[in-house]
């Protein structure tokens, strides 16, 4: 098997983008399903394993290159993209905080067999907030452990190889009181408690189930959760997720950009659309600036740093998110007006229904007004790290 480098990580995204996730796009929309083509070339080309450090099998890439694939990606199916995204922020969990023999067989593992891993953070009754769990391990004092979770949320958990699973740390811990446990599918059942009919990302298949897992408890991350998030899962997510937003957006602009091309050269004239357009460009620009500069930012910090749970950087992080979860709502918009009619149609070469539709949901995954509460009461007490 032929495997990406970090050096060639991005221009193997885009070529899968181009040619097999845009082919796909369509059903997987409406059919509400897995993007199985897009990933199987992932796996073919060894993109699951781009966080893995070399000597492990992996390509050692960071989140600068992530970042970058993911966009390549959101540009074609956004929701094989945040899949992807989904599956590197669990992968660069498990980098940076898993410290036992079993984490460290599974990050060759990962690089061997392209393991897809998710995640089941929210939970029934904590109405959204990741950083508490009703659920908890309970360990049996022999080195096993059970965990039932009631999940409102997993996404393409019948996809996935392992679950990264929050839960309190035992029984009579505090909501708060945290940590992450990898359960892989031998070790778990899922029954399904909802279904997954939604306007957009429909191929990230993200119903609820309620997660049963029994294992070792070798398979828990000897860290504090809160920690792991402040350092990793927090910053990661909204970094890639924003990588995944903007390959929408820039696909969005794309069509506009075409759209007023076709125009020009049939009139002879720059169209009335041209300053849409124009206005559009400057929005794109600012979106693009933002996003890679976040990429930027946490590759320059060691997230083992004391400074990597600073609350300046949680706040700049939280920020992130917010803005492009609603600056991906108004570029496509932007787009729309630009386009007319034609992107308004679903029968259109220049259709932009699924772009919106995706758009939308941008602000729901976490929500952005549970995310604006913490950042203010971050704010309130801020003084500059």
């Amino acid at each position: 098997m032929a495997r990406v480098t970090k050096d060639t990580l991005v221009a193997e995204a885009k070529r899968i983008g181009q040619e097999v996730a845009a082919q796909h796009a369509k059903d997987v929309d409406r059919e509400g399903r897995f993007p199985v083509e897009a990933f199987d070339a992932l796996k073919e080309a060894g993109l699951l394993s781009a966080w893995i450090p070399e000597e492990d099998g992996g390509a050692g890439a960071t989140i600068l290159e992530i970042g970058r694939a993911t966009e390549e990606l959101g540009k074609h199916c956004a929701s094989t993209a945040m899949i992807f995204a989904m599956h590197q922020i669990q992968v660069a969990c498990l980098v940076y905080h898993g410290t036992s023999d079993y984490m460290a067989g599974l990050r060759k593992r990962v690089a061997d067999e392209q393991l897809l891993l998710a995640s089941a953070t929210t939970e029934i009754g904590i109405g959204g907030d990741v950083r508490r769990s009703t659920c908890a391990v309970e360990d049996h004092g022999d080195g096993t452990f059970v965990l039932v979770k009631n999940a409102p949320v997993i996404s393409y958990a019948e996809a996935a190889d392992i679950i990264l699973v929050t839960a309190r740390k035992s029984p009579d811990a505090a909501p708060s009181d945290q940590v992450l446990v990898l359960c892989e599918k031998a070790d778990l059942t899922l029954e399904p408690t909802s279904t997954w009919d939604t306007m957009g990302f429909r191929g990230t298949c993200s119903p609820g189930f309620i997660l049963t897992a029994r294992s070792t408890t070798d398979h828990i991350i000897p860290h504090e959760y809160a920690d792991i998030s402040a350092r990793t899962m927090l910053p990661v997510s909204h970094t890639l997720w924003a990588h995944s937003w903007l390959g929408i957006a820039t696909s969005a602009t794309s069509l506009a950009r075409q759209f007023v091309r076709q125009a020009a050269r049939r009139s002879g004239s720059t169209p009335p659309g041209a300053l849409r357009l124009a206005e559009l460009e400057v929005v794109l620009t600012s979106f693009q600036d933002r996003v890679h500069g976040a990429a930027q930012r946490y590759a320059e910090l060691d997230p083992n740093d004391p400074a990597a749970t600073a609350m300046g950087r949680a706040i700049y992080f939280n920020t992130l998110k917010v803005f492009a979860s609603t600056t991906v709502v108004d570029v496509v918009a932007r787009a729309l007006l630009v386009v007319g009619i034609q992107g308004y149609r679903l029968d259109s070469p220049l259709t932009l229904d699924r772009h919106l539709r995706d758009a939308y949901g941008a602000q729901l995954m976490v929500n952005n007004d549970r995310i604006l509460t913490n950042t203010a009461a971050l704010a309130s007490v801020y003084r500059g790290d």
